[in-house]
């Protein structure tokens, strides 16, 4: 019986990798429009309901692929950093919108509009769906942990950023 169910569990963890969802990219061809994933940890998160700093251009030649994704960072330190352990930098529900998945869809996300929980990158679309997600941020991320394994597989959302336009990265 040990077995059986060791054997199940090492099926379905490898069989989950095979239905990994794709990383949100905007028109930049980047994850996370082009801004740089590591410099969020060194940013100065605000409390609930004040505008987060804005998030630090990535550039263009200095990149890392992770999840069928390019993500680029301000320094070659940045970018070893995120080589190390690229599950910790990268955004909560491949880049797209918290507030989204917990609602049950992928939609985009905005770069700026962003938080650190229990250590990770969550993003989310509009400053008005910000001020939904931090109404319960607990309850929000519980519900969308419960969402995303069913909607993880599904194609990354092709939707734009809305009233956003990145400049990011730097010198494409």
């Amino acid at each position: 019986m040990k077995r059986f169910a060791l054997a199940a569990i090492a099926a379905l963890t490898i069989g989950s990798s095979a239905f990994a969802g794709e990383q949100y990219i905007d028109g930049t061809g980047f994850a996370v429009s082009g801004y740089d994933v590591v410099a969020y940890r060194s940013l100065t998160q605000v409390p609930v309901g004040e505008v987060q700093p804005a998030a630090v251009p990535g550039r263009a030649d200095i990149v890392a692929e992770y999840n069928g994704a390019r993500f680029a960072f301000a320094s070659e330190e940045n970018r070893e950093m995120f080589l190390k352990n690229p599950e910790y930098y990268a955004p909560q529900y491949d880049g797209h919108c918290a507030y989204g998945v917990s609602k049950g869809g992928k939609v985009p996300a905005n770069p700026n509009l962003w938080r650190i929980v229990d250590d990770k990158l969550y993003l989310n679309i509009t400053k008005n769906v910000v001020g939904f997600w931090e109404e319960d941020i607990p309850g929000n991320i519980n519900i969308a942990e419960g969402n995303w394994p069913g909607i993880e597989p599904d194609e990354a959302s092709e939707r734009v950023i809305p009233n956003f336009e990145s400049s990011a990265p730097e010198g494409r």
